[in-house]
C-alpha cells in the first residue's frame, strides 16, 4: 500500500466533496480514485465517507484527517520549495493549472528554454478548478483570468485581454473593423455556460448598455463556441488571445474599450518563496505576452 498516495486521493475526495470532484482535482479516473479510498479505508478498518448511492458525505473521523493531509501536503511542499531553492539548476516538475492553454503555452515556451532541465504538466480547466488545484498542492501555479479572492492565494496580473466579437464569414457584421454592443441586439449568440468570465463580463456590458441578445446555443467551452460560430450557428464571444483563425469565422474587436478579462498567475501564499514559483512570476511578468492589435481573417 502506498500510503501517501492514497492520502492524496482522500484529500482530493474530501476537499471537493465527492469522487467526481476529487477524480478532477487529483488528475485519476473516478474508478481508480474510488479504489484508493476503498483500499485506505479496508486496510485501517476506518469509515472516513458515508456512501449514499453515488455521493459521499465526510465521517467526523474523515473531517480530522482532513485538517491532517492539509498540513501534511503544505509541510511538503515547503520541503520541496527549501530543496529545490538550493539547487544551483532549476529542475524538478513545475505543475500548471490553467483556464486555456493561450497564456500559458506563450509564456513555457520562453521559460523551458532558459530552464532545459525542468519538466512540465499542465491540467485546464475552468477557474474554480484551478483555483481549487493550486490550494490542494495539486498545482505550484495557477493562470486565470479574474483576480481570486480567497486570502490564501497570491495574484500577480499579467496581461489585460479584450473581447472580441466571433463571427462567420458571411454575417452582415463580418466587414467591419469594429462592432459596438448595439450592433448586436437581437442577434443570436452561441454562449458559454455560468462558469465563464468571459461570458459574465459580456453579459454584465449588455446589461449596463442595455442591448438583449438571442441566444442560439449552449455550450461548454470557447472551442466549442469557436467550432459552432465557423458552423453559422451564432455569433460568440472569445478574449483577443482565444482568437484562432480558420475557416468560415473572423474575429472583429469590440469599441467599448471596458470590455476585457484580466489573465492573473495565482499560487499559495504559504509557497511565495519556493524558487519553481518565483522563477516562472518573474518570468511571466518580464514576457507577457503583448496584446493582439489586428484581426485575421480566414474565409
Amino acid at each position: 500500500m502506498k500510503l501517501m498516495s492514497l492520502l492524496r486521493g482522500f484529500h482530493a475526495v474530501a476537499r471537493a466533496g465527492s469522487i467526481t470532484g476529487g477524480a478532477r482535482l487529483a488528475g485519476v479516473s473516478q474508478p481508480t480514485l474510488s479504489a484508493q479510498l476503498a483500499e485506505l479505508e479496508r486496510h485501517y478498518q476506518v469509515e472516513l465517507f458515508y456512501r449514499r448511492g453515488r455521493r459521499v458525505a465526510i465521517t467526523p473521523l474523515g473531517m480530522a484527517l482532513r485538517e491532517r493531509t492539509h498540513r501534511l501536503f503544505e509541510l511538503e511542499a515547503e520541503a520541496l520549495g527549501l530543496l529545490s531553492a538550493n539547487a544551483s539548476t532549476l529542475t524538478g516538475e513545475l505543475r500548471i493549472a490553467a483556464v486555456g492553454p493561450y497564456n500559458v503555452m506563450r509564456l513555457l515556451a520562453g521559460f523551458r528554454v532558459e530552464h532545459p532541465h525542468l519538466q512540465v504538466q499542465v491540467a485546464t480547466g475552468d477557474s474554480a478548478l484551478v483555483m481549487a488545484r493550486v490550494l490542494d498542492f495539486a498545482a505550484d501555479l495557477g493562470l486565470v483570468v479574474e483576480r481570486p479572492s480567497d486570502p490564501l492565494l497570491d495574484a500577480q496580473p499579467l496581461r489585460r485581454q479584450p473581447l472580441w466579437l466571433l463571427a462567420p464569414t458571411n454575417h452582415a457584421l463580418a466587414s467591419r473593423p469594429q462592432v459596438r454592443l448595439v450592433d448586436l441586439a437581437g442577434e443570436p449568440f452561441v454562449v458559454r455556460d455560468s462558469g465563464s468570465t468571459t461570458q459574465r463580463v459580456f453579459e454584465a456590458a449588455l446589461a449596463q448598455a442595455g442591448v438583449t441578445i438571442r441566444v442560439a446555443l449552449r455550450v461548454g467551452s470557447r472551442e466549442a463556441v469557436r467550432e459552432a460560430v465557423a458552423q453559422g450557428l451564432g455569433l460568440g464571444i472569445v478574449a483577443d488571445i482565444g482568437y484562432v483563425p480558420g475557416p468560415g469565422l473572423v474575429g472583429i474587436p469590440f469599441a467599448e474599450p471596458q470590455m476585457a478579462t484580466h489573465a492573473h498567475l495565482i499560487w499559495l501564499a504559504s509557497r511565495r518563496d519556493a524558487r519553481l514559483i518565483r522563477s516562472f512570476a518573474a518570468y511571466a511578468g518580464a514576457a507577457t505576452p503583448a496584446p493582439a492589435t489586428s484581426r485575421q481573417r480566414s474565409g
